[in-house]
């Protein structure tokens, strides 16, 4: 789909060029016409100006991917049915109101629940991602994974995931949130999450 914001800039330079053509191709150059190409010279730059201020103002939007790999709904069998339940509603609210397309929930030393578009691989233990942000009960937002070196150990999430959230629950857990579009996280998502890993976390350390 042609793009608007590009239009006065290709007439501006095409605009531009005609009148450069003319001027080389007219044999006697009468007053009106320097004046008629001073002024059509001012409307090409005024044109190619007005483009390069509207891509500055409206940036691209970030590109929408389609993640490798099947929608997967998965618990560990061990947990209680209260607590499926309640990791069921709270995966649910993140992956119908938000961008998240992938969700892995990792619990003391082991996976609990998988759901979303993912991988066969599962999650075998943390990585140093992960691990940090337990330790210091600090979220990670990782805006576009495909530029950080550490992206190898979310080999569990689908390969073109855009971006990540490494949300702790508390100190023995962990959510890991996977986007299909770079840079799409709010701040009120960001504290979302953090509002509902507060309460999966009291209801983990209650019920296992």
């Amino acid at each position: 789909m042609f793009d608007l914001r590009y239009l006065p800039i290709i007439t501006g330079i095409c605009g531009g060029l005609l009148l450069i053509i003319n001027r080389w191709l007219t044999t006697e150059i009468l007053p009106s016409q320097s004046r008629s190409d001073a002024v059509g010279i001012i409307a090409c730059a005024v044109l190619i100006l007005t483009s390069l201020i509207w891509q500055r103002v409206q940036p691209r939007s970030p590109e929408i991917v389609q993640l490798d790999g099947a929608q997967v709904l998965e618990f560990n069998p061990s947990l209680p049915d209260q607590l499926r339940d309640e990791l069921a509603w709270a995966s649910h609210i993140i992956l119908t109101n938000t961008v998240t397309k992938s969700l892995v929930v990792w619990w003391g030393d082991r996976l609990i629940l998988r759901r979303g578009i993912l991988p066969e691989v599962q999650m075998s233990q943390p990585g140093a991602i992960v691990t940090k942000a337990i330790q210091t009960q600090q979220p990670a937002y990782l805006v576009k994974l495909a530029l950080y070196p550490g992206k190898v150990e979310f080999d569990y999430l689908p390969a073109n995931t855009q971006g990540v959230i490494v949300q702790p629950l508390g100190d023995r857990g962990v959510m890991i949130l996977g986007a299909n579009v770079p840079r799409s996280y709010t701040k009120q998502d960001e504290n979302w999450f953090a509002a509902i890993a507060a309460k999966l976390a009291y209801s983990l350390e209650k019920l296992t």
